[in-house]
């Protein structure tokens, strides 16, 4: 547990140091093949990958396999293109059973497990709660009784998925789901078992913030990249090591409407159907980047002490809260994130 003032300027998870950010297209000689860098805009935001390949064009196709994917994702996952698989379910007639791909089926019943765990502080049918708060048009504050409607029409009775038979049914018009939780840890997620099957053995994929580290970037070395403070964003906080991991951060300063004068963030608590408060913010470190996507979301709501109860325990997932207190910061990290922490270092 440390406080302290951070010193220098910093892009938020940015690389620190360990190599060169590279201008889209371009192609150097790396130490074991040659370093290659793509970008695109998928998923509403940058997806910046770079990998080392045994040539330019076989380190380019297999980036160009892995934007195919996530676009395919998207068009899985999105909540807002009418013509993705998860809005066509938030469109079905309530009460009717609806059968869904294998593979938005078992995405949806990993989550329903997982969000399990974090005792109502992560749901993906909170749709209503964004519809009643204006998140996605400019914001505005409901009344009691909208927001009461809306919190019924949200969270884990809103669906009900039938394992048996992959059917999904929508309890009541109103209620629809959104991936904005989970939906960039799963697109990494499949990029990354892209980029391995192409024979991709270091890497570093960017997607918004989200990071998925494959290798390092040389043999027996880690990614090294910054986390940033929770209010300003440019400068550091801390140092984290990346190898074969995924780190996700999330927190309300970034990323808010500003509803009567007063900043609230796109994080929503499903309990209280209430926007989170800037507290700070959390980091999560794990092998699977679908889990440090969620996982992040959901200990930003439940805070830095209900959080931690729920991190202490964990030895496969690393947790880092910064929580602001004034101008500095208070920081308290779980054992399982010392491997990857550079205590001290900005």
């Amino acid at each position: 547990m440390t406080a302290f003032r951070p010193l220098l300027a910093w892009v938020a998870l940015m690389l620190a140091g360990v190599v060169a950010v590279l201008p889209p297209s371009a192609a150097v000689p790396a130490a074991s093949g040659v370093l290659v860098e793509r970008e695109a805009y998928l998923m509403g935001t940058r997806l910046r990958v770079q990998v080392t390949a045994a040539g330019a064009g076989e380190g380019a196709e297999a980036i160009e396999r892995a934007f195919r994917e996530v676009g395919r994702l998207e068009g899985v996952l999105s909540s807002w293109r009418e013509d993705s698989e998860l809005s066509r379910l938030n469109r079905t007639p309530p009460g009717v059973p609806t059968p869904l791909s294998g593979e938005l089926f078992g995405l949806l019943v990993e989550v329903e497990e997982w969000g399990a765990g974090f005792g109502g502080a992560f749901e993906p049918a909170v749709g209503a709660l964004i519809d009643a708060w204006g998140l996605r048009d400019g914001g505005r504050r409901p009344g009691p009784a909208e927001l009461a409607r809306a919190r019924a029409l949200s969270g884990a009775d809103a669906f009900v998925l039938d394992e048996g038979r992959s059917r999904v049914t929508r309890r009541a018009e109103g209620s629809w789901m959104t991936a904005g939780g989970f939906g960039k840890g799963a697109a990494l997620r499949a990029a990354g078992r892209v980029l391995r099957a192409a024979g991709i053995e270091s890497g570093l994929l960017d997607f918004g913030g989200q990071l998925l580290a494959i290798g390092g970037p040389a043999e027996g070395q880690a990614w090294v990249v910054a986390i940033a403070h929770p209010a300003r964003r440019t400068e550091p906080a801390f140092r984290i090591r990346l190898a074969d991991r995924s780190a996700a951060t999330s927190g309300a300063a970034e990323r808010f409407v500003e509803i009567e004068g007063e900043r609230h963030g796109h994080i929503l608590d499903p309990r209280s159907g209430r926007p989170m408060p800037a507290w700070g913010s959390v980091t999560v470190v794990a092998e699977d980047p679908l889990v440090a996507d969620l996982a992040a979301t959901a200990l930003f709501v439940l805070g830095p002490e209900r959080g931690m109860e729920w991190a202490a325990p964990r030895v496969e997932v690393g947790v880092l809260f910064l929580e602001q207190e004034g101008e500095e910061i208070r920081a308290t990290w779980n054992r399982a994130l010392e491997p990857w922490l550079l205590v001290g270092e900005v």
